[in-house]
């Protein structure tokens, strides 16, 4: 199997249209609301995980199957995804750029953990959830 063909492209597409509701709400509720950092990114992956499960079920993988079980393997890879990616980003950043103050360092962590899900979240998605569909 490669992870490099058409589906990146259209998983990539779809993490655009994430982005745009998503990161967006993530960085108005961190900056002009006041939520914490895990709150800001939690509400990110919720509203791009279910944005995330529809598009790249039908579009991106095209996987027809209707399962219960599907949705919880999903519901259990951006759980995963996304604890790993922000805690490695909280902890590298801060480690990173020590001497910044505390809003700096936590907009550069949600950023990067931005990357580091994406990518997680592709192979873990790829890989497990959608992976009947070759």
């Amino acid at each position: 199997m490669r992870l490099i063909d058409k589906k990146l492209f259209k998983f990539i597409l779809v993490g655009v249209i994430n982005t745009l509701f998503g990161c967006g709400l993530m960085f108005l509720l961190y900056n002009c609301i006041g939520a914490s950092y895990w709150i800001s990114s939690a509400c990110n992956y919720i509203v791009g995980g279910i944005i995330s499960f529809f598009l790249n079920k039908y579009f991106t993988f095209q996987n027809k199957q209707r399962s219960f079980k599907q949705v919880l393997i999903f519901i259990l890879n951006l759980a995963t995804c996304y604890f790993i990616a922000y805690f490695i980003a909280k902890k590298a950043i801060y480690f990173l750029l020590k001497f910044q103050a505390e809003r700096i360092q936590d907009n550069a962590a949600l950023l990067m953990g931005m990357f580091l899900y994406t990518a997680l979240n592709y192979i873990g998605q790829r890989l497990f959830v959608f992976d009947n569909c070759e």
